[in-house]
């Protein structure tokens, strides 16, 4: 458990937004992954935004707006 002491929210929050990415690719249904992947996106903003890393947020936020609008707007895509 020492693991978890020396270990910021943050962190944790990261190695959630990993495991979600990697769990989006084992379903073959596309609005499950989507989901999935939206899920980990937000953990990718959280994360990078506590740190800062502009390079991690940037893209992740875009990619959430763009499974958000294949969720909303072409549902059957």
């Amino acid at each position: 458990m020492d693991f978890l002491n020396n270990t910021s929210t943050a962190d944790i929050v990261g190695y959630l937004a990993s495991i979600f990415i990697i769990l989006s690719f084992v379903f073959s249904n596309i609005k499950t992954i989507r989901i999935i992947n939206a899920v980990g996106c937000v953990c990718f903003v959280i994360y990078a935004a506590a740190y800062k890393a502009w390079p991690v947020l940037i893209p992740n936020a875009i990619l959430l707006f763009v499974q958000f609008y294949y969720l909303i707007f072409k549902p059957g895509k």
